[in-house]
């Protein structure tokens, strides 16, 4: 019997032979860069800001709670590459989505940079993908805004492609509670969804904790 497209990616991530591509290398994707690379996996991190590419690729750290070693170490052992060209994107096998939603007039969080981002992953999204939000955002985003859009493409969610949301749990410089530590909540799109993230975040988090729905993790 031939496997599907979710066993087919659950395979590759525990072997860790799938690629991890991070959108936004801000204070919650830059250590998510970084877990992912210690537990040996290859990262391509992508960011709008071309500037903070450059300084990435010269192994420098931009953030005060990240030494410039522990970046410098991953780009020249060849774990951590990072683009500004999101063309790339069909090349991830699993896309995390660390785009940031800065609160509006009427505070309400501003979704133009997830939208940006979910088109930009709707021109490039190939059958087999796992697509994860971490942006902090209202209840019913991934299904509501992203997932409309990214079926849009004609594949189908739970059988092409997979969608989750994993709300983003940093607390940048602390010492005693680092991304590894910080216990993870997931929750899938359908059950084959719920499975493959929980199979990614497993590799990288002491504690994922996958939750029946969208909405309850809000």
């Amino acid at each position: 019997m031939k496997e599907n497209k979710a066993e087919q990616i659950i395979q590759k991530i525990r072997q860790k032979k799938a690629l991890i591509g991070i959108i936004g290398m801000g204070y919650v994707g830059l250590p998510l860069v970084l877990r992912f690379c210690e537990e040996d996996f290859r990262v391509l991190g992508f960011d709008v800001d071309s500037k903070k590419v450059v300084t990435l690729k010269r192994g420098k750290s931009y953030l005060k709670s990240i030494p410039s070693s522990r970046i410098s170490q991953f780009i020249r052992s060849g774990h951590f590459d990072v683009t500004d060209d999101f063309s790339r994107l069909d090349k991830p096998d699993c896309i995390l989505i660390c785009v940031p939603t800065p609160l509006t007039e009427k505070m309400e969080p501003d979704l133009q940079y997830i939208e940006k981002t979910t088109e930009a992953a709707l021109q490039n999204l190939r059958k087999g993908q796992l697509i994860v939000l971490e942006s902090t955002t209202y209840p019913g985003t991934t299904e509501e805004l992203i997932l409309p859009r990214l079926e849009s493409s004609g594949l189908k969610v739970g059988r092409d492609f997979f969608l989750a949301f994993s709300p983003e749990r940093e607390d940048p410089g602390n010492k005693r509670f680092t991304t590894h530590q910080i216990p993870k909540i997931v929750a899938g799109v359908t059950l084959s969804c719920q499975k493959v993230v929980t199979a990614l975040y497993s590799q990288i988090i002491k504690k994922v904790i996958p939750v029946s729905s969208l909405e309850s993790q809000n």
